[in-house]
């Protein structure tokens, strides 16, 4: 079976009582999610009732945060390669004064599948 990874923002309540149900079926949030997704999917679709309507917007996709964001890659987009560069730069350090690093840097590293994790893990462990 072919996978894909993606990446999905849920509400904090959400993802916890999720992880709480994992753990006590015992497998993963990965598995818990899928199982959910073919539960919704194995349910018929339904035409909307005159009493149901979409969600509310959640308050971190409002109009004007998502127009400024825009305005915002817009005028970033207008500048140099080496202006955006630096403006990068010098983001990290400031950020770097407000909140130094402490103790060992963490490193995230995304694969596509098991196997190009093995060949990266074999690759690692041959060079040590």
């Amino acid at each position: 079976m072919a996978f894909s990874r993606i990446s999905i923002t849920l509400p904090r309540d959400i993802l916890a009582a999720a992880d709480r149900r994992a753990r006590a079926l015992d497998r993963s949030r990965s598995w818990l999610i899928v199982e959910a997704i073919r539960t919704h999917l194995a349910t018929p679709a339904r035409a909307p009732s005159a009493g149901a309507r979409e969600p509310d917007p959640p308050v971190y996709a409002v109009r004007e945060v998502a127009d400024a964001r825009r305005q915002h890659l817009a005028a970033d987009l207008k500048r140099s390669p080496a202006e955006r560069l630096r403006r990068a730069e010098e983001l990290a350090r400031l950020a770097r004064q407000v909140r130094p690093r402490r103790g060992r840097r963490q490193q995230v590293i995304g694969f596509d599948s098991y196997e190009d994790f093995y060949e990266w893990k074999r690759a690692r462990l041959a060079g040590a």
